[in-house]
């Protein structure tokens, strides 16, 4: 098989976990918007960690793949992975809530909210 084809075959891959990642970010940010908070782990509860915990690593989990691919095609990482990871951890108190800014990015994302 050619390095091309390879390439090729390797390219097609990450369209399919870059828009599987997309879904399943899109679910998560849905699921915060109806209120439930920790996607973001803003608070660092241990509750609401754990109750997300799940999601978030499978996110983080499919965002290095992705990143490994994109490293072998000589591609940027991630960008829509990298402002996840940024988006998540401690804030200060006047910023919008996790249901707010998960709006947000589902209005960004393009879905009416």
């Amino acid at each position: 098989m050619s390095r091309a084809n390879r390439l090729e075959r390797l390219d097609t891959r990450r369209v399919e976990l870059e828009a599987e990642y997309e879904q399943v970010l899109r679910e998560a940010l849905r699921k915060a918007a109806a209120g439930s908070w920790g996607l973001f782990d803003h608070n660092q509860d241990r509750w609401t960690r754990a109750n997300w915990e799940p999601v978030v690593t499978d996110l983080c989990d499919r965002g290095e793949e992705i990143d490994g691919i994109r490293d072998q095609l000589g591609l940027q990482p991630f960008a829509l992975h990298e402002e996840f990871e940024a988006s998540r951890g401690p804030v200060s108190t006047n910023a919008p809530g996790e249901p707010k800014q998960a709006k947000a990015w589902l209005e960004r994302l393009g879905e009416d909210v």
